[in-house]
């Protein structure tokens, strides 16, 4: 009778949801191939080339969370398998909040990961692409509340012009909090200058205006980027390699399998990352000798290299491409690794 028991007991927590969730390498997609028979990078409006090389952005398979539990048979697996990772789910899932919030969450990120990849590759090669910064919202406790409306463009601060998102950040942390500054913006087609007092920024140095603004991008060249079943932003240095290949005549990669991650902002900068582990997994699986990461995950990646793999690390977009470039010339021993320093 205990046997039995025991056989039920087990057999229950065997298919019953656990407090974990796991993650485990995910696919890779090559940006400079097709998903589903549609190239992953179209571009219009500019001559483009053809790669004999592969430029592969990498994914983590999570499961476990909402709409999605793990039973125990699962989370045993991912305890044994030195591919993958278990961790309680409140760790990685943020609490009250239901699968369709995560979904549209992630979504909006590739959206904004794609746009910020191919302003950052644009710029990198040189072209002029014209940043629009509209107000979306103000704080109700800010300065800009009643000041700032909805709709108006903003084009300068203290007289001096905004080229983009990161331009204002970086002004405003020389400023502190307090300071009345002059905020020009155009409302309605007519250009006003503003006079908005600036507050605090929690734990951090400088001030905000207290404005939710949303970039707008006038591209010279049309880039589409087509890709399915794949949320956040993460993909956004590999898609900015991909559009410069692409927009190139070199063959950069040249006959390699590249792999890579980390973000991209409107400044060329590489972020980090999560699951970067589980990511070298997918890369090497794949086919890929070569591994771009982020400067500032090197320390997740000492003692994590799987055989076969030699990863490179790169803090910005011009990095990233030089990378590229010495991997495909076959100079990649001339690179700095998370391995090397």
């Amino acid at each position: 009778i205990s046997f039995m028991a025991t056989v039920l007991l087990l057999s229950g927590l065997a298919v019953l949801p656990s407090p974990y969730a796991v993650r485990s390498p995910g696919p890779t997609r090559d940006t400079l191939g097709q998903d589903d028979g549609t190239p992953l990078i179209e571009i219009t409006g500019a001559s483009t080339y053809e790669s004999t090389g592969e430029l592969r952005l990498t994914t983590v398979g999570v499961s476990g969370g909402p709409g999605f539990p793990v039973n125990l048979a699962q989370v045993v697996q991912g305890w044994v398998d030195p591919t993958r990772v278990v961790a309680p789910v409140e760790t990685v899932f943020p609490k009250s909040v239901s699968r369709e919030e995560l979904d549209a969450q992630s979504s909006a990120e590739m959206t904004s990961s794609q746009e910020m990849a191919t302003y950052a590759a644009l710029t990198e090669l040189g072209y002029d692409v014209p940043v629009t910064l509209s107000a979306v919202e103000t704080a109700a406790d800010s300065g800009a509340s009643g000041v700032v409306e909805p709709g108006d463009v903003i084009a300068s601060l203290d007289g001096e012009p905004l080229t983009s998102s990161e331009d204002l950040l970086e002004r405003l942390e020389t400023i502190a909090p307090g300071t009345d500054v002059a905020l020009g913006v155009v409302r309605d087609g007519t250009p006003t200058d503003l006079t908005v007092t600036t507050g605090a920024v929690e734990g951090q140095d400088g001030s905000r205006l207290g404005v939710v603004v949303q970039s707008s991008f006038d591209f010279p060249v049309d880039v589409s980027i087509q890709i399915e079943n794949i949320g956040g932003p993460s993909a956004g240095t590999m898609f900015a390699l991909g559009i410069i290949d692409r927009l190139t005549p070199e063959d950069e990669a040249n006959g390699q399998v590249i792999a890579g991650t980390g973000t991209m902002d409107l400044a060329g900068q590489v972020g980090p990352i999560g699951g970067i582990r589980q990511k070298l997994d997918g890369a090497v699986r794949d086919g890929a000798t070569w591994f771009l990461a982020p400067a500032a995950n090197c320390d997740e990646v000492v003692g994590h290299v799987p055989e076969g793999l030699q990863v490179a690390k790169v803090a910005t977009l011009a990095e990233a491409r030089a990378a590229m470039v010495a991997i495909g010339a076959g100079e990649g021993s001339t690179l700095d690794t998370c391995t090397a320093g």
